[in-house]
């Protein structure tokens, strides 16, 4: 017989591991990672190839989870966006 899975255990936060964002149990790899590459076009199963130390579902959880909470993710994602390229910049200025 197949062991049944709770969907609830497979994304996690815990306040020390990748700044509190939420995260695949057991990895380092967060909902923010997984839903860049989705936006940027990769489907799932290219994640997956990407990442092989998923499963699909873990992959599908994070999209799951993201799409729960997509506008406040989006909103983390484009605040890090705008400080990578405010500090980008910033570099820029000081090698010139």
């Amino acid at each position: 017989m197949q062991t049944i899975t709770d969907i609830g255990t497979l994304i996690v936060r815990t306040p020390e591991t990748c700044g509190g964002r939420p995260r695949i149990a057991g990895h380092r790899i967060t909902v923010h990672n997984i839903a860049i590459d989705f936006n940027a076009g990769m489907k799932p199963e290219d994640i997956l190839a990407q990442r092989p130390q998923l499963t699909l579902a873990q992959v599908y959880a994070a999209l799951a989870y993201y799409y729960a909470n997509k506008e406040a993710i989006d909103a983390e994602i484009a605040r890090e966006v705008e400080e990578f390229y405010r500090l980008e910049a910033e570099y820029a200025a000081k090698i010139q």
